[in-house]
């Protein structure tokens, strides 16, 4: 695989973990609500999920699911079902007025954030149909085991970076204190978002 054939998985790749979702939701909400440490471990693990479905992809994965559409079915609604439960949890929360505030609502265990973000890109059948888009222009180019690792791991080490860099932001103090006297706001927008790609998903 050539440097510019890389280049241009790194660009379509910063540009797919950029564009706002559910994934931005639940990592953000994490960080207010909890700390940078669980911020981190909904990134990382959702990262994790992301290199998952890259290397399902590459080795043929995606091609059973496109041939097998009551898999698919059954696999979109699951996401689709997650996605909800996850945004009526947000709205739950958002409804006591300042939810997301550390003083005012009991934290959940680092692991429970990490399951989130991990459960919140395998669950997501959106990103095989992203990687079928990607990989079907490059997958040529790598013939090796080495650039088909090479792919996977810009996959994910591009959504882990972008998702650990908003848990750092986000939990300076300075932010961390305005984001939380806006914390009711910010949980129904996020949950709002989190049900509207559920519904998204199932009417697609």
């Amino acid at each position: 695989m050539t440097l510019s054939i890389w280049f241009s998985i790194l660009a379509i790749c910063v540009l797919g973990a950029m564009t706002p979702g559910p994934s931005l939701a639940v990592v953000i909400r994490y960080t207010v609500n909890g700390s940078r440490q669980h911020g981190l471990a909904a990134a990382l693990l959702h990262a994790l999920g992301v290199g998952g479905w890259a290397l399902m992809t590459i080795w043929g994965l995606a091609l059973l699911l496109t041939r097998s559409p009551l898999l698919f079915q059954w696999l979109t609604w699951g996401g689709a079902a997650y996605l909800a439960w996850l945004g009526v949890k947000a709205l739950r929360a958002g409804a006591g007025g300042g939810a997301l505030a550390v003083e005012t609502q009991a934290v959940v265990p680092v692991w429970r954030a990490g399951l989130d973000g991990l459960m919140i890109s395998l669950l997501n059948p959106k990103l095989a149909l992203f990687f079928i888009a990607l990989f079907s222009q490059f997958v040529g180019y790598a013939s090796t085991l080495a650039d088909q690792l090479l792919m996977v791991a810009t996959a994910a080490g591009v959504d882990g970076l972008w998702y650990v860099i908003v848990a750092l932001v986000l939990s300076r103090s300075a932010i961390l204190e305005r984001l939380q006297r806006k914390a009711h706001w910010l949980d129904r927008a996020s949950g709002v978002i989190l049900i509207a790609m559920a519904l998204r998903v199932i009417t697609l």
